[in-house]
């Protein structure tokens, strides 16, 4: 289990980046880190992994302390891994050696077999010889991953590891890796701005504002209750509407944070009144982009492209 108590971190002073932050995560979980730039992500994976001295609180992974270079003189936590943005890869060595740098040299016959199953899981088999300075920075990328694999960690920390890789070959190297890390039971923390790396894969997601965390629970809790439009607008465009917009009441009143595919056309009585203003094709549909009460914008998903001007009502689309 990691433990996460009280802690707060500042790169100037007066300036703190981390704020009282705590949580805890449960071995072999995997927890989505997310929030806007600048809110901190990044700087707590290394408060996590030992990089800086906290300014107050604790870290602890099972029963040892996370410790800043104040106290280790190589900084870093043996039982973990970090993968950052910048890969941090040996350029003028092969793909093979960059995956093998933190595997013994014992069992020579272990190693190969180890580095060829993880060339599996990146798809880079045809790449084993391959200097990495010759590679995309998506098959550098890739290399990372690996390479932060290799010795099979008790706490994966991932910082965007999806970021140069193409949107095809994600999605596959998404399942591999995430299926590959449940198997192994490795604990895992992403950090990023891509709402699929949370929303299929994360059992936590944690949200950071300004160095706060504002909300964390179940992922699927906190995408389908979102606490606020900040916390909504993580996961995509959103509407900010409120109970009276539909049923015309102003009594218990509060803000709904509805996504464009819980909204649907309708001919009822008493619902939105919009007029379409623009529609964006995305593949299987449209995003429709409309007015309600002359200057608020609401988004909703449709099947079909709606002619501009046109007045139509919306309703809130019903789940069995």
């Amino acid at each position: 289990m990691l433990v996460v108590n009280n802690i707060s971190y500042s790169y100037t002073e007066g300036n703190p980046i981390i704020k009282n932050i705590s949580f805890t995560v449960e071995k072999g979980s995997n927890v989505a880190l997310i929030g806007e730039s600048g809110c901190g992500k990044s700087t707590l994976l290394k408060l996590i992994y030992g990089l800086y001295d906290l300014e107050a609180g604790d870290i602890y992974c099972g029963d040892t302390q996370v410790l800043g270079p104040a106290y280790n003189l190589v900084p870093g936590m043996d039982n973990m891994r970090y993968l950052a943005q910048d890969f941090d890869l040996m350029p003028h060595t092969s793909v093979a050696e960059n995956i093998g740098k933190y595997l013994s040299n014992f069992n020579l016959d272990s190693k190969q077999n180890r580095i060829k199953e993880l060339l599996k899981v990146v798809d880079l088999e045809a790449f084993s010889d391959v200097k990495v300075k010759h590679l995309s920075g998506g098959q550098q990328q890739r290399v990372a991953i690996a390479r932060v694999l290799a010795s099979e960690p008790e706490l994966l920390l991932l910082d965007e590891p999806f970021s140069h890789i193409d949107y095809s070959r994600r999605s596959v190297l998404r399942r591999e890796l995430f299926n590959y890390l449940k198997e192994k039971g490795i604990t895992c923390i992403v950090a990023t701005h891509d709402s699929l790396d949370t929303l299929g894969f994360a059992d936590q997601t944690i949200v950071l504002q300004q160095g706060q965390v504002v909300d964390m629970g179940q992922t699927r809790e906190v995408y389908e209750y979102p606490i606020n439009r900040y916390v909504a607008s993580l996961f995509g465009e959103v509407n900010e509407l409120m109970i009276s917009d539909f049923t015309g009441s102003k009594l218990n009143d509060e803000a709904l944070y509805i996504y464009p595919h819980q909204l649907m056309r309708s001919n009822l009585r008493g619902q939105l009144d919009v007029v379409v203003k623009e529609c964006f094709f995305k593949g299987d549909g449209y995003l429709v982009k409309c007015l309600f009460k002359g200057n608020q914008v609401i988004y909703f998903d449709h099947p079909v492209m709606i002619e501009k001007e046109t007045p139509i009502k919306l309703a809130l689309k019903k789940y069995e």
